[in-house]
């Protein structure tokens, strides 16, 4: 390889693992701000179901009552009938009675309703109470997860980018201003091979006489389309090894 391209590499290395690092920096607060607003959609969706339930229970007591007035109100008419000095006065009485008995039919058909929707109301209400509580120590244990994570990210990052330093005052400073045009320009690698007679980068085809002194290596070379630094790596022939291996194997 030309003089400086293996310092370059290792630049390139170190600065991918960053950029990397840095990545996983930005994603963990998402990541935990994803579980958060999970958790928040779980914690209104069994506040309504205990809504639900307490409307359901609110109307039966409701419902209950009205039976019970209902039922003294029957039994008040009944006496009264039994007073009734007319016909025109019993029937009366006795019809109120059956309009009562009516409505406390009525009442006891909709508890009976209301008892049926309650059963799925109080299984969902205690299965998402169990499982929000283990959502919430599950969220707790991401979030202490991603802020220790978060603190060993930022311990490297502080050491690649000392090394970095070290790297960068090793480098030539033509070759150093080369990459990092390079670099910003493209968001990424900013060194490629030359890999049969092309720049395995962008993938233009390189000059013949540029091909040939790229493989002589005598000095750092730039791709003349796309600006990237670029170096030889020579293909490993494998007939040697192939030759040796016993025959089937």
């Amino acid at each position: 390889m030309a003089p400086g391209i293996e310092l370059v590499l290792k630049l390139q290395g170190l600065d991918n693992r960053v950029a990397e690092i840095e990545r996983e920096i930005a994603t963990l607060p998402r990541r935990v701000a994803e579980l958060e607003q999970a958790l928040v959609a779980h914690q209104k969706k069994l506040e309504a179901d205990r809504a639900a339930l307490a409307a359901n229970q609110k109307e039966r007591r409701k419902l209950e009552g009205d039976i019970q007035m209902l039922e003294q109100k029957i039994s008040r008419l009944k006496d009264q009938m039994l007073e009734a000095k007319t016909n025109q006065q019993y029937w009366a009485f006795q019809h109120e009675i059956e309009y009562c008995e009516g409505q406390v039919r009525k009442a006891e058909d909709r508890i009976l309703d209301l008892m049926a929707s309650s059963e799925p109301l109080e299984e969902n209400v205690q299965a998402a109470e169990a499982a929000l509580k283990k959502e919430i120590a599950q969220v707790e244990r991401e979030k202490v997860a991603a802020r220790k994570k978060t603190e060993e990210d930022r311990r490297l990052l502080g050491e690649l980018h000392a090394e970095r330093e070290r790297l960068v005052a090793q480098l030539d400073p033509q070759i150093y201003a080369i990459y990092e045009r390079a670099r910003r320009k493209y968001r990424g690698p900013a060194v490629a091979e030359g890999t049969d007679g092309r720049c395995s980068a962008c993938n233009i085809v390189l000059r013949p006489q540029f091909y040939q002194d790229l493989k002589k290596a005598e000095q750092v070379m730039v791709c003349e389309s796309c600006g990237r630094l670029l170096y030889y790596n020579p293909p490993i022939d494998l007939t040697p090894e192939v030759e040796s291996r016993p025959a089937g194997v």
